[in-house]
């Protein structure tokens, strides 16, 4: 009876084993077509070596090799102007560095559009596109929009003044006229920092402008007085010509001048015929 109970004992502790063992093998095997499956359905995301920012950097501060570090970073989102090598970043042949133009946070991508060529400094000269001058002018606390102003900003330049013509065209009123639409402003006083945080008050303004623009504003600032408005920053809108006087201001029409009408003068002599009267006519001679 014991044998027998030891038989059975046996032949359920094998069927158990049995039991487990394929259990455990479906299982894996389940679990491994899931990974699978799993993986199939993950896109592939390609990516390429990006020189990022290792600290914080700002404005002015020259590059060194311990302030960048090359990562992995999605192709497909890889923004333009990015440095990939090291060569391309630190010439072999050069050993001035590159100057930050715009400040960077830390693990930020490296653009070259933020840095200098190597060797140049973060001055006004890397601001100014082809063909276009760097032009001053002066400003207040109310032509210069109250210290709200920041380098690379958009602003439209009036001017307000005297026209004084020739002759019989001398203009006695004052008018204020839109003389330069979209100009961008390169510096504010003794800074091309677009990242300034403080606003204040400046005395004089930068902008970039080509020559016969800067020929305008020269002859409008020394005539008059220029006053900027800020436009915004996703104002792509062109404003039009514009001009102001007091009359238009106050809605006063304008008085046309009657001309005086001249008559003709007819001039004569008078002869006596006889016992006649004749009036001859002649040329006036007043």
């Amino acid at each position: 009876m014991r044998v027998i109970f030891a038989l059975v004992l046996l032949v359920g502790i094998g069927l158990a084993g049995a039991a487990v063992y394929l259990a455990k093998d479906y299982v894996e095997g389940f679990q491994s077509q899931l990974d699978k499956e799993r993986a199939s359905r993950k896109p592939e995301i390609k990516t390429v070596d990006v020189f990022v920012t290792t600290r914080a950097l700002t404005y002015g501060e020259a590059l060194t090799p311990e302030d960048v570090k090359l990562v992995k970073f999605p192709k497909s989102s890889l923004p333009e102007g990015v440095f990939n090598t090291k060569e391309d970043l630190f010439p072999a042949n050069e050993d001035r560095p590159r100057h930050v133009l715009r400040a960077m946070e830390a693990k930020e991508a490296l653009m070259a559009i933020k840095v200098t060529k190597p060797g140049e400094e973060a001055g006004l000269t890397t601001r100014l596109k082809r063909g276009m001058r760097a032009f001053a002018i002066k400003v207040d606390v109310a032509s210069g929009v109250s210290g709200f102003l920041r380098p690379g900003d958009r602003v439209d330049i009036y001017w307000t003044g005297r026209f004084k013509g020739s002759g019989k065209e001398i203009g006695n009123d004052e008018i204020t006229k839109l003389i330069e639409a979209g100009v961008n402003l390169i510096a504010v006083d003794q800074t091309a920092n677009q990242d300034v945080e403080e606003g204040k008050v400046a005395r004089t303004v930068t902008v970039a402008a080509t020559p016969q623009q800067v020929a305008a504003l020269a002859q409008a600032q020394s005539t008059g007085s220029l006053s900027l408005s800020l436009v915004g920053a996703s104002d792509d809108t062109i404003a039009n010509a514009i001009e102001v006087d007091q009359r238009s201001l106050l809605g006063i029409a304008r008085q046309e001048i009657a001309q005086e009408i001249v008559e003709e003068r007819e001039c004569t002599i008078r002869t006596r015929k006889g016992a006649d009267v004749v009036e001859i006519p002649i040329p006036c001679t007043n």
